[in-house]
């Protein structure tokens, strides 16, 4: 799990459960993207909710989320301002 701390003190980190993040401060969540199956039986990830693109189709759901997760770290955790 990667954190990010903004020079304002603010910690922006895409969720996982292996720090408290209530030891942190105040907790503000927010969806970062949706995953979600397609008519035809596959996956796409759509980052709208952070200003990103809809990924996929992929085949399985897991691929989704893995390049889900890929996007985020690269193009929304990593930013700068």
């Amino acid at each position: 799990m990667e954190l990010v701390v903004e020079s304002n003190g603010a910690v922006r980190c895409v969720y996982a459960e292996e720090v408290d993040l209530d030891s942190l401060g105040q907790v503000s969540i927010r969806r970062g993207s949706h995953v979600e199956p397609t008519q035809d039986g596959e996956w796409t990830a759509d980052l709208s909710p952070v200003g990103g693109p809809v990924l996929g189709p992929y085949k399985k759901r897991t691929d989704a989320i893995d390049a889900e997760l890929a996007w985020l770290a690269e193009n929304w955790l990593l930013r700068s301002g």
